[in-house]
């Protein structure tokens, strides 16, 4: 299952982000956490207590080698250069399986805190004026297209602060989305920008409420999101503790029982999601003409629309 942690800046889904996979990694369940925010602090996140973590090498910059290892032998495909980051695979595209002895998982996964991560790469001095940070997400959207991950298996984004993530098609790559949300009119101001977007998509959204500190802040979240507050996560003085670097935070246990029991929601409400393969590649095709049309044609110089391959039937099957 892939779970995105989306949210306004400050709201705490990178906290959130770390304490899901850290408790499903404690669980012993396979999981890969990834960092897509433009603050890269998930890392941070992970290992409470260390003032400087390790890292993997940044996906992002990567971006040429993880084109050239998916495309594979895939015919549709003239070059890696023509590539681009919505590219649906097809029959030949490299596959990948969750935490694979592939050169992408080798290079770019380090277990920091116990937990396996990648990151996407800090947007620094030199993309200033030139770039879009979505260029860095787009080794990421295509990693999770060619990824076949099973049952029982997790990949848990940390995504970037606010709607941004519907400036492209990654946002229909997950299973699950959860919105971190503050019990004020900010903290659930992005949750109606996400809800009237995934709806077009039929993408389900779950609100999580954080930082709710009684009865008169989760009534507000209850009034402002109705049926879509899935549960909430109580003002947490381990979350303090982790956020100064305390060594008690090392143990998650420590954690308060409310916290632990919402952790425990959002793994129950994610198990109970089916993957829909189809559904997945329909919205990757959709979005890769969207972006053809856009802008791709004209840059690579070819008719894009010709790299989607109608007779692949995505999912396990297309392994073999």
């Amino acid at each position: 299952m892939r779970i995105a942690f989306v949210g306004k800046g400050g709201s705490g889904k990178t906290t959130l982000s770390a304490l899901f996979a850290r408790h499903l990694a404690h669980s012993g369940a396979p999981v890969l956490a990834v960092d897509g925010d433009i603050n890269q602090h998930l890392a941070q996140a992970l290992a409470p207590g260390e003032d400087a973590p390790a890292t993997p090498p940044p996906l992002g910059p990567a971006l040429p080698a993880v084109k050239a290892l998916l495309s594979g032998t895939n015919p549709r495909i003239t070059s890696p250069d023509a590539m681009i980051k919505t590219t649906p695979p097809g029959r030949g595209s490299r596959l990948l399986r969750l935490l694979g002895d592939d050169d992408l998982h080798t290079r770019h996964v380090t277990r920091v805190g116990g937990v396996p991560l990648m990151v996407t790469g800090e947007f620094d001095e030199s993309d200033m004026g030139v770039a879009c940070y979505h260029s860095k997400l787009g080794a990421v959207e295509l990693y999770l297209g060619h990824l076949v991950d099973g049952p029982g298996e997790y990949v848990v984004v940390d995504m970037t602060a606010g709607a941004d993530a519907f400036a492209s098609g990654l946002f229909t790559r997950f299973d699950m989305t959860f919105l971190v949300a503050e019990p004020t009119r900010k903290g659930v101001s992005v949750y109606r920008q996400y809800r009237e977007h995934a709806e077009q998509f039929g993408i389900r959204v779950a609100v999580v409420g954080n930082k709710v500190t009684g009865e008169d802040d989760l009534l507000f979240l209850k009034e402002q999101v109705g049926d879509d507050l899935l549960t909430h996560l109580v003002q947490s003085d381990w979350v303090r503790a982790a956020e100064q670097g305390r060594a008690e935070t090392r143990v998650p246990d420590a954690l308060e029982p409310q916290n632990r029991h919402a952790l425990n929601v959002l793994r129950e409400t994610v198990d109970a999601q089916h993957r829909d393969w189809a559904r997945l590649h329909r919205h990757a095709v959709e979005f890769h003409l969207r972006n053809a049309r856009a802008w791709a044609d004209e840059r690579t110089g070819e008719d894009l629309a010709a790299q989607v391959d109608p007779h692949f039937a995505p999912g396990p099957a297309a392994l073999s």
